[in-house]
């Protein structure tokens, strides 16, 4: 009887954990904590302007792994180019995978775009990113641009 009991204790751990476990990954990312496929209405057509990511606070980014990955990022724009970046970016298992695999959506606001991702390595490109996220943050324009700062520049797939 303790056995039984034992077992439909555990059971009921198990389900519980796991349906915790689902809705938070459909429903995240939320604050630092990754989360899985993006739910937002996709918009098809190509983008030429992303300006309008600097009125927004952070954004969605959907890397495209073994399953659907997503985490909140800085987004910002210049020159009318969209731009994510991360701190320590090196070994993070979304900027990794956008390493291996160019295509992906991000999320500004309530709608999802598809992008394809390409890490700056230009110094004077990273500059102007780091410019742009400073003057959206309010923070960093005075300072230099740190060696483990990573920016990918996000553009609209052609042929959509």
């Amino acid at each position: 009887m303790a056995r039984r009991l034992w077992v439909v204790a555990l059971s009921l751990v198990a389900v519980f954990a796991a349906a915790g476990g689902l809705t938070f990954w459909y429903v995240c990312p939320c604050e630092r904590a990754p989360g899985g496929p993006l739910q937002f209405s996709e918009v098809a057509e190509p983008v030429t302007d992303w300006e309008f990511v600097n009125d927004v606070g952070l954004c969605q980014i959907e890397v495209q792994a073994l399953v659907p990955w997503s985490v909140n990022l800085n987004c910002m724009s210049d020159r009318q180019k969209l731009y994510v970046s991360c701190a320590r970016c090196a070994g993070k298992f979304w900027s990794t995978t956008a390493l291996r695999n160019d295509r992906g959506r991000i999320a500004i606001g309530d709608r999802a775009y598809p992008v394809r991702m390409r890490r700056v390595l230009d110094p004077v490109e990273l500059d102007l990113a780091w410019q742009a996220r400073a003057a959206k943050t309010g923070r960093g324009s005075s300072q230099p641009r740190a060696d483990h700062w990573w920016s990918f520049e996000l553009t609209s797939p052609a042929g959509r």
